[in-house]
């Protein structure tokens, strides 16, 4: 369900998703508020699952997770029931950081994150190939993340 979400909310929503660890105090500053109506509207966005969690950012190269792979995976049938295998099962890797379904020469585009190539190889071997209907894949070795970001800028 789309949300009608007004100047305010954008502002609150940008902020959150740039300083997490703010105060309600420093947002309701931020977007010009009191503290009790900006308390409010930030407790109706996680209600209403606009706001859906909070985390922190971690430098990937400094947990020894700097490896990042692209793949395109090629599913032997698309089926309603055989995407649906493939999504429950794609889920439960934890390397694989984000799967998006593709129109396309390819069905998804796995960004998947590892130690070094050995572990990926691996993982595609022992995991990702063995995933519900896939037929082929083809992975590719990124040299440099020149933007990465999980931040929606919202305008009014």
């Amino acid at each position: 369900m789309r949300r009608n979400l007004d100047a305010v909310d954008k502002r609150i929503l940008n902020e959150l998703q740039a300083h997490g660890r703010m105060s309600i105090v420093d947002l309701a500053e931020r977007v010009h508020l009191t503290k009790t109506p900006c308390s409010e509207r930030v407790k109706r966005l996680e209600r209403e699952g606009v706001i859906t969690g909070y985390s922190a950012t971690i430098d990937p190269v400094e947990v020894d997770m700097g490896h990042v792979m692209i793949v395109h995976v090629n599913l032997s049938k698309t089926s309603d029931s055989s995407l649906e295998d493939f999504n429950r099962a794609v889920r439960r890797i934890p390397q694989v950081q984000s799967c998006l379904m593709i129109a396309g020469p390819f069905d998804y585009m796995l960004k998947v994150r590892t130690r070094d190539i050995t572990e990926f190889r691996e993982l595609l071997g022992e995991r990702i190939s063995q995933l519900p209907s896939v037929m082929q894949t083809h992975s590719f070795a990124v040299m440099e993340l020149v933007k990465e970001t999980g931040m929606i800028e919202l305008r009014s």
